[in-house]
């Protein structure tokens, strides 16, 4: 089997094309959220802790000096992608949720007492002749 043949029968397996789509579909997805928080959390989040904007929070290691432009560590872009993080992970979290809870089977009605095993039909047929033996051998008043 040649290579490219091997890598054709890889590529078109549903596996592939499913991590593809999601691949893709996360990617959206990251825009979308970086947008929501970024846009419309962070503004008012800004607003209440006196109006900090955390993307613009850092510490300047160095200052500038010439061409050279200065060292600053970026904490508040730390900060940002930690809210960004927590909010994907909180949505991903319900789309999981809502999807398993589409899956569930109804439970079963719930009951004190399980129901006893059903007796095999051997044994019933047995049982029966057993009891037709006995009346058959008993005495008649």
């Amino acid at each position: 089997m040649s290579v490219l043949s091997e890598f054709k029968t890889f590529a078109m397996r549903g596996n592939v094309i499913d991590l593809a789509v999601g691949v893709v579909i996360g990617a959206a997805f990251g825009k979308i959220v970086s947008s929501l928080v970024g846009d419309v959390v962070m503004p008012p989040l800004g607003l209440l802790i006196g109006g900090i904007n955390f993307s613009d929070l850092g510490w300047i290691m160095k200052a500038a000096e010439g061409d050279k432009p200065a060292v600053v560590l970026a904490y508040g872009k730390f900060i940002q992608s930690i809210f960004d993080f927590t909010i994907v992970a909180l949505a991903i979290f319900a789309l999981v949720k809502a999807i398993n809870s589409l899956k569930k089977p109804p439970a079963p009605p719930a009951t004190s007492e399980p129901a006893p095993p059903e007796t095999p039909a051997d044994i019933q047929l047995l049982a029966e002749i057993r009891d037709l033996l006995k009346n058959a051998s008993a005495p008649k008043p």
